[in-house]
């Protein structure tokens, strides 16, 4: 696997350690005033090799050239600095969609930032990435895959602590997911860290204000950590979550502008509360039996899946999506059928079916365990 640029880094990342074929990425950043990884890429290199047992990473001098040559998925329990680059949503995206492949169960702990304005938060994937992970590894118990936000930590220092945990699986079975629902109720959490807690309040008021207008029941559970739970520095947040009939989850958040920000304004409760009231209704208009987050992750399961037939109603694919489709076609050699799906007489945006036969993927690690 051989490309250039530092466009689709991860995703490069998980298909080559999942198929353990020699990464090797070049001219990363070349023409940037700042070439090579930044801290976040470097520091996902250092957690796969913490996953993994054998791997080999070689970084040149300029850190504008990497080779990654993957080596068996281990798992079991492993702590991981993510530093403050990217925030810890930023590498469990990853961990989502290697944890079921590994030869142990995994548990892992991460430090760093739980909540930015980047990456999504570590509330957001518990809503939405769990969920698909639980459906295709025919989870029961919904504590056997778990994520535990012990404290949170907000750019710029950090100081957030969440647990991962996920069996293992041999293989992944298909699934037909055709119907998400209707919205019955919306949840969520308002939290402040290191400011005064009526800024809960307001953001619960402002938000409340808007959703009961169009459903009953809205419930938005307000959070004011204390102590080294606040992390190490200030700020506040709203995530709020649209449960449908179907057990289909959509998220919308967002949060205050970092401590610190050159040329910008103190953020608003009433605005931020407003910011995320918007994007959980462009994620409902969007639609799908996933949100926009989860596509990739649910689209990659599909192509894993064993030699059956799958089928997911998605809304419009994401950019991020849309791409992570072309590399699973050239590593996995798997091209998904995408039909538009008529939706006249209906609310939401239009619709896509996709549809794919698995390559009957197979934990070998499992197996020889």
């Amino acid at each position: 696997m051989t490309y250039e640029g530092s466009n689709c880094f991860r995703q490069r990342v998980i298909l080559a350690a999942l198929t353990n074929r020699r990464l090797s990425i070049d001219k990363i950043r070349l023409s940037d005033e700042d070439p090579g990884l930044t801290e976040g890429e470097v520091s996902l290199l250092s957690l796969m090799e913490k996953v993994s047992n054998g791997s080999n990473i070689e970084i040149d001098e300029t850190g504008t050239q990497v080779t990654f040559t993957p080596g068996v998925l281990i798992g079991g329990k492993i702590e991981h600095d993510c530093g403050l680059d990217r925030s810890i949503g930023y590498f469990l995206e990853v961990l989502f969609a290697l944890a079921p492949f590994c030869k142990y169960p995994l548990q892992v702990t991460l430090k760093g930032v739980t909540n930015d304005l980047v990456d999504p938060s570590v509330d957001a994937l518990k809503q939405t990435g769990l969920p698909v992970i639980r459906r295709f590894l025919k989870v029961f118990d919904d504590k056997e895959v778990d994520l535990k936000i012990v404290s949170r930590g907000l750019k710029p220092r950090g100081g957030g602590l969440v647990i991962f945990s996920c069996p293992i699986r041999k293989t992944l079975r298909p699934i037909q997911w055709q119907e998400y629902g209707k919205v019955k109720r919306v949840r969520g959490i308002a939290f402040a860290c290191r400011v005064s807690p009526q800024t809960t309040n307001r953001m619960v008021d402002t938000a409340k204000g808007i959703l009961l207008n169009l459903i009953p029941d809205v419930y938005i559970h307000t959070e004011h950590m204390h102590g080294i739970k606040s992390g190490a520095s200030p700020g506040f947040g709203l995530v709020l979550w649209a449960e449908t009939t179907k057990g289909v989850f959509y998220v919308g958040e967002s949060m205050s502008i970092p401590h610190g920000t050159e040329n910008a304004e103190p953020s608003v409760p009433e605005d931020v509360a407003k910011k995320a009231t918007d994007n959980l209704f462009e994620e409902v208009y969007r639609g799908g039996c996933v949100d926009s987050s989860a596509q990739s992750l649910c689209l990659l399961f599909m192509s894993l899946g064993e030699n059956d037939l799958s089928k997911i109603l998605v809304g419009p694919l994401t950019p991020f999506t849309i791409q992570f489709l072309r590399h699973i076609r050239d590593v996995l050699d798997l091209t998904f059928k995408l039909d538009p799906v008529d939706t006249s007489g209906k609310t939401g945006s239009k619709k896509i079916q996709a549809t794919c036969v698995g390559v009957g993927f197979s934990n070998l690690n499992r197996i020889f365990s």
